[in-house]
């Protein structure tokens, strides 16, 4: 394995986002539980390659935004595991030399909470102003026009103490406020009791929203065309969202967070914040590193997730990034997550690996999907399966789908959970031909795919650390770029089209692995490119 001595494991690592509820149950539940993760590090470290864990959240949880309406931040659910449990966990991680990183919600807690349950209980508890609340307006109405992303108003009455409190979620996930300093040191005490434990890193949920507007002014009304690269979010999209997120205030939140993460980081375990930030002007999305690069040491880079699936729009993203980027940051690219529609479904199956080929050799650090690396698709539900509450506001947007069990083999429940047991979610009806067993034994797998090309990453420092360029000759229908040191020049050519292109390309090179993973011959100077295929070669 390559590895480059002025890069931090951050900047070279490729980090597989494990959604525990549906990676593996144990404990006979139906509920992926972190015993579950610990008996699939093998597959993560040996049998896929990838460098980091990133965890979402295990934390107590009445599940009315499954798992991400905690009542307690120091703990883990009990139908998950336990603390030590966690511990044993982050031990075979590290013994296996990769990385773990934990959701850190930052936002909301749960309204059952101890915190909420003593903030609402009158007007004059101690913990009233841990809380966003206000009064209502002359005639009984919300305080003002604020939206709740999954739908309808973010205020909820509050009858017992005759006041609205915010939430920019659910209603059973009030949010903080972080204008009261007993707040802020509450939180980053939080994030201080994972550090100890020996976490790497967090991915910051929400990141951005955790500082509104103190005058609470009403969001304007939206009449700008929604931007190229998002993806429509309903009701929330009426509004233009200036006053309940992004308040220039939380950068000064960051830099607090990022000196505590600074405290704990040492060579040999730099620490390590990515944050989930929402925004697609490159200028506003770069201020999340710093004016000195310390806050965030990466915010999330989304802009793929929503884009049209085109090579000029995709070119547009990765050069809009690359231009974007603060002289010393490091970017990032994501394809999927547990908020959007599965990448297969979304662009199709044979694009799926093209674009895994992009994710997998663009500059930046990426971010792989729990079951991407098999092509999952989207699960199919009925309205009594829907689980999620966006969802069941609005089916069109609901989650669900994208988070059906992982798929380990063609035993009953895909070897999710014991034939007896119901999961929490419906197994997906193809797992019988798509799960991680079938596609081990099929050597052009999408799995032998990504393992190939996973390792191809490892042992190239150009696609590590090199720099990236665009390679203007690319024909219509196709996306290409260089990705170089002084000793490595690589290619990666991607035909987004159903028909046979020509690349021309400077000199002579081999095909490394093609998307079709049928291929390794050399070429002089004109590569011709399948429908539908990607191509990563070396010249020279």
């Amino acid at each position: 394995m390559v590895n480059a001595p002025d890069q931090l494991w951050w900047q070279r690592a490729v980090i597989y986002q494990v959604y525990p509820r549906s990676f593996q149950d144990t404990n006979h539940d139906g509920i992926g539980d972190l015993e579950g993760v610990l008996r699939r590090l093998d597959y993560l470290s040996e049998t896929l390659g990838v460098d980091a864990v990133w965890l979402s959240p295990f934390y107590p949880s009445p599940d009315a935004d499954f798992g991400y309406d905690i009542t307690d931040f120091k703990a883990v659910d009990p139908r998950l595991g336990t603390l030590e449990t966690f511990d044993r966990l982050l031990r075979e991680i590290h013994a296996r030399h990769m990385r773990l990183i934990i959701d850190l919600v930052v936002t909301y807690t749960s309204d059952q909470h101890p915190w909420f349950i003593e903030s609402r209980r009158s007007r004059q508890s101690a913990k009233r102003d841990w809380f966003m609340w206000a009064d209502a307006k002359p005639d009984g109405s919300p305080p003002n026009n604020w939206l709740s992303a999954f739908g309808g108003s973010g205020w909820e009455w509050d009858a017992q103490t005759e006041q609205y409190y915010y939430h920019s979620f659910t209603k059973h996930q009030p949010d903080l406020n972080w204008r009261n300093p007993e707040v802020r040191e509450a939180m980053l005490d939080v994030a201080r009791f994972w550090l100890e434990r020996g976490v790497d890193g967090f991915r910051v949920d929400a990141a951005h929203w955790i500082l509104k507007d103190p005058e609470l002014r009403d969001n304007p009304p939206n009449t700008a065309p929604r931007p190229l690269v998002a993806r429509s979010l309903g009701e929330y999209d009426s509004q233009l969202h200036l006053y309940d997120k992004g308040h220039p205030d939380c950068h000064e939140v960051f830099r607090a967070y990022r000196r505590l993460i600074d405290s704990y980081s040492t060579p040999e375990q730099p620490r390590f914040a990515i944050g989930e930030i929402h925004v697609f002007d490159w200028q506003e999305w770069a201020k999340y590193y710093g004016v000195q690069l310390d806050e965030l040491h990466m915010p999330f880079n989304f802009a793929l997730v929503g884009a049209p699936w085109q090579p000029e729009v995709v070119r547009s993203v990765v050069e809009g990034m690359e231009g974007a980027l603060p002289h010393g940051a490091w970017g990032n690219y994501v394809l999927g997550n547990h908020d959007e529609a599965r990448l297969a479904s979304r662009i199709g199956e044979a694009q799926a690996r093209v674009a895994t080929l992009l994710l997998l050799t663009l500059r930046g650090t990426p971010t792989m999907y729990y079951g991407d690396e098999l092509g999952m698709v989207n699960g199919v539900l009925t309205p009594e399966q829907i689980r999620d509450p966006w969802g069941k506001n609005d089916p069109a947007l609901g989650r669900d789908p994208a988070r059906t069990p992982m798929q380990w083999d063609a035993s009953p429940n895909a070897g999710f959970c014991a034939e007896h047991v119901t999961p929490w979610l419906p197994v997906n009806p193809d797992y019988p031909m798509r799960n991680v067993a079938t596609q081990l034994a099929e050597p052009r797998s999408m799995l032998n795919f990504v393992r190939h090309l996973l390792r191809l990453r490892q042992n190239s420092r150009a696609l590590q650390q090199g720099t990236y360029r665009t390679l203007e000759s690319a024909p219509q229908g196709c996306y290409a770029y260089y990705r170089s040191t002084e000793s490595e020049r690589l290619v990666v050519a991607l035909n987004f089209t159903d028909q046979e292109v020509s690349l021309h390309l400077p000199s002579s090179g081999r095909v490394l692995i093609s998307t079709h993973m049928d291929r390794n011959e050399r070429f002089e100077r004109e590569l011709v490119l399948r429908a539908d295929e990607g191509c990563l070669v070396a010249l020279g």
